[in-house]
């Protein structure tokens, strides 16, 4: 979840000028001059060292904005030609994240240190401790030897003045598949054979180093030009912006979007199909299924674990659901998914039925760019009401308790099991459960790459709890999920 901070700020004030630039007189012109318009001359500077710098780092900030892969820049290159460029685009990259060199802090490696707190005690806790022989006293100090230090961090703990911290790099401390190493000019790298797409570095680092590439111009031209652009919002959507579900819609089609529809009608299908999948693999003796909704999950097994192939639902994401029945009865639909995270753009490059993906980020500063404010529209219902267990998909436990609904009538049938957020403790409980092949927990596992679930994605605006009681709000005022 992205907090509130001057960071986040910043993207949000480059996308709207952006939107701005490109619904004014001169689109390239306009572009071309954001860095100049956020830091003009006499600006006092807030971040880096002079205003050249922050004018470089804002121009690359533009680039991601405009969809392109800021590693692969060339500084000749005006911002016009780059909003051209966007303008004339027909096709959209793979790789849905970009790195700032320019705005990494180039941090100091990962490793575990002494600071100067370290009284040279007796005992030597820290000393004893260790496995590895990492830690001696040298000069009447605990030292740790890089070379022989394994991170265990026992010896963190171990010390009584807590002298002993580990300095992290965030983003590469927060990646669950170390897809971020540092250059060999010290700053960040990301390996896209290994990268995920989970978007952890994302809202780890505090320089916002790392950018999602937006879609947001391919967006508004197929809007300008007056095809049917249709919104397709996530469950994870409510609560994000002040104002009901039924108010978004309307603020949808105000911001241009021909009509909208609620991504749970896609969760109570992906909810049958994965009950009916669940009760086959399990009279057939399989030990358990696991949930197949989050694409950073899927895209983790595919590149990391995929002997936990056979254990994974083959059961369609909700997103792959909606937009096969929009195109199915609107061929002519320009689909938007919009998205509290980074992934769904991976996934959406495998999927013909979905042209787009903008972020919750992006749809906010659409709505700000334009003078939209959802609570002030009015209500408009969706064509299909989804159901409570298709809403909820978005909160940790909600795809599992969906299908233990369905399969309610039999008794202990379903025992949901929830693993809450890839990371580097949660990999290791996985890779004990294929190497068992069974889990103690249960038997229907679901996994989502972000900690509380969707509602915890990258690109979230809001606090998961305000969220989280949204959803339970229109939760209480919707239908259970029906068989069929």
């Amino acid at each position: 979840m992205n907090s509130k901070n001057q960071e986040i700020g910043l993207k949000k004030e480059v996308l709207e000028k952006i939107i701005k630039a490109f619904f004014s007189d001169n689109f390239e012109e306009t572009t071309r001059r954001i860095p100049l318009s956020m830091r003009p001359k006499g600006y006092e500077v807030l971040y880096r060292c002079c205003i050249y710098k922050e004018r470089a780092i804002l121009r690359d900030r533009v680039i991601a904005g405009l969809g392109f892969s800021i590693e692969d820049d060339d500084e000749a290159i005006d911002l016009s030609k780059y909003a051209k460029k966007a303008l004339e685009r027909e096709h959209l990259d793979d790789k849905p994240l970009t790195l700032i060199e320019t705005a990494c802090q180039g941090c100091v490696p990962n490793r575990i240190y002494v600071t100067d707190v370290c009284q040279g005690c007796v005992a030597r806790p820290c000393e004893a401790t260790c496995k590895f022989g990492a830690v001696s006293i040298v000069n009447g100090r605990s030292k740790i030897d890089p070379a022989k230090c394994k991170n265990c961090k026992m010896c963190i703990p171990a010390c009584p003045y807590n002298a002993i911290v580990k300095i992290a790099v965030p983003c590469e401390d927060s990646c669950p598949v170390d897809a971020i190493k540092k250059n060999e000019n010290g700053t960040a790298k990301i390996d896209y054979n290994v990268c995920i797409s989970c978007g952890k570095c994302m809202m780890a680092c505090p320089f916002g180093a790392v950018n999602e590439k937006s879609q947001i111009v391919d967006v508004l031209k197929n809007i300008k030009i007056d095809r049917k652009v249709v919104a397709m919002v996530a469950p994870s959507i409510v609560g994000q912006f002040q104002g009901s579900v039924y108010q978004l819609k309307a603020a949808l089609k105000k911001a241009g979007f021909y009509d909208a529809y609620e991504v749970a009608e896609g969760a109570d299908i992906t909810t049958r199909n994965e009950a009916l999948e669940f009760v086959e693999r399990m009279e057939s003796g399989e030990s358990f299924m696991t949930t197949s909704c989050c694409t950073g999950y899927n895209q983790f097994i595919k590149k990391h674990l995929p002997e936990v192939k056979e254990f994974v639902s083959t059961t369609k994401t909700p997103m792959y659901y909606i937009a096969q029945k929009v195109k199915a009865e609107h061929p002519e639909y320009v689909t938007v998914f919009i998205s509290p995270c980074v992934a769904k753009k991976s996934e959406a490059c495998d999927n013909e039925n979905v042209n787009y993906v903008i972020n919750y980020e992006e749809l906010a500063a659409l709505f700000s760019a334009k003078g939209i404010k959802v609570q002030d529209c009015v209500e408009e219902k969706f064509e299909i009401e989804s159901s409570k267990q298709g809403r909820n998909f978005g909160v940790t436990g909600g795809v599992a308790g969906a299908v233990a609904k369905l399969l309610e009538d039999k008794k202990d049938f379903a025992k949901p099991y929830v693993i809450n957020g890839l990371n580097k403790e949660t990999i290791k409980h996985l890779k004990k459960m294929v190497k068992d092949k069974k889990c103690l927990e249960g038997n229907l596992v679901e996994v989502m790459g972000c900690e509380g679930g969707c509602i915890g994605g990258n690109a979230t605006i809001c606090a998961p709890r305000i969220v989280q009681k949204a959803i339970k709000t229109l939760y209480d005022q919707s239908k259970d999920i029906e068989k069929k």
